[in-house]
């Protein structure tokens, strides 16, 4: 590998092939832009901000099942705070809260363990959402709360796999050359999980960590590597080939693969996790959330999220959406790519 300045000068002058490179993990979007990252590159060389926000995709009809529950009689939705803005298909969990549904934001999913041992009359829903990161914190809560016997602890699950959205995103015909593979998914998942994905479609992987030098490193590497079915890491202080062994095993225990709706996209085969028949008793209907329903038809997260447009592309972007009031999904959070591009006037 060259030094930093030998990457920096190839990436500002390359001039090959159009290169689409997508990153699918919002805490990528976030550094992508902090670090001034799209001004260090050629203009053929394009970084587009995929479905990798985990509130971004949640659809509306799962925050409209979180704001029925809070509005039931000894019922409470505990959730981390990035959820409470995200528009449902009339108003979102924090406007709910406002006209007297129970919400309590929490850092951590066992800070729910403590409220439900608290509370024994109160049914607690975690609202369960994220990829692979998150997944084995969920199953340590449901694992605590059988240790503890707590029969008021239940959860509403919105979880999404890399994978399986990828290969949709793949089959759809978008027009992407290569992956910027999500650096704290990869932790838990392993860099192998990409392999079948970068050979089936002859594309590189690239799974990168969060400063700006490992993203020029990575980055240096895709392009060299384009329309080359490889995987490579990147961010090896961290990431292994296999993964979390123990992570996957305690997410095996309590969740299996189902079919989920990704918001602006719609159903995709195979990409969720829904607990267990055995352990059904801790849910709170997530099996029933099989619908979306757009709030704004001039929102434009579906394409946004697929790459088919930039975010700054959208009518909407900036004038009546701004992360003040937001429009859609990927406005709300952080590591949203219409809150990135605004917050760091990114334009291009």
């Amino acid at each position: 590998m060259p030094d930093i300045d030998q990457i920096k000068k190839y990436l500002a002058e390359y001039n090959g092939p159009d290169m689409n490179i997508m990153e699918v993990c919002g805490s990528h979007t976030g550094a992508i832009a902090r670090f001034g990252i799209p001004g260090m590159l050629s203009e053929r060389i394009h970084l587009i901000s995929g479905p990798g926000c985990p509130v971004c995709v949640t659809p509306s009809a799962y925050i409209d099942r979180l704001i029925e529950l809070s509005l039931q009689p000894d019922t409470c939705v505990v959730t981390f705070g990035d959820l409470l803005r995200v528009p449902g298909s009339e108003r979102s969990l924090s406007q709910a809260k406002g006209d007297g549904a129970r919400v309590e934001m929490v850092y951590a999913p066992t800070d729910m363990i403590d409220l439900a041992e608290q509370e024994p009359a109160t049914t607690f829903v975690f609202a369960a959402v994220g990829f692979e990161t998150t997944m084995p914190a969920y199953a340590l809560l449901l694992e605590e709360a059988e240790h503890r016997h707590l029969k008021n602890v239940k959860v509403l699950t919105a979880l999404k796999t890399m994978p399986e959205i990828i290969d949709a995103l793949m089959e759809s015909g978008a027009k992407i050359d290569a992956f910027l593979a999500p650096g704290h998914v990869s932790v838990i998942t392993g860099s192998e999980i990409y392999r079948p994905l970068a050979e089936r479609w002859r594309i590189p992987f690239g799974v990168a960590g969060f400063e700006g030098l490992e993203l020029l490193r990575a980055l240096y590497g895709i392009v060299l590597s384009r329309g080359c079915g490889r995987v490579m890491n990147f961010y090896p202080q961290v990431v292994t080939e296999k993964g979390n062994a123990a992570a996957q095993d305690a997410v095996r225990k309590y969740f299996e693969p189902a079919d989920a709706v990704w918001r602006g996209i719609g159903m995709v085969e195979g990409s969720g996790r829904v607990l267990r028949p055995e352990y059904e008793g801790y849910d709170a209907g997530s099996r029933q959330l099989n619908d979306d329903h757009k709030v704004n038809r001039a929102c434009c997260c579906d394409r946004i999220l697929t790459g088919a447009m930039r975010p700054s592309q959208c009518p909407l972007f900036g004038k009546v959406c701004t992360p003040l009031s937001p429009q859609g999904a990927c406005m709300v959070s952080t590591e949203g790519s219409c809150f990135s591009w605004y917050s760091s006037h990114r334009v291009r």
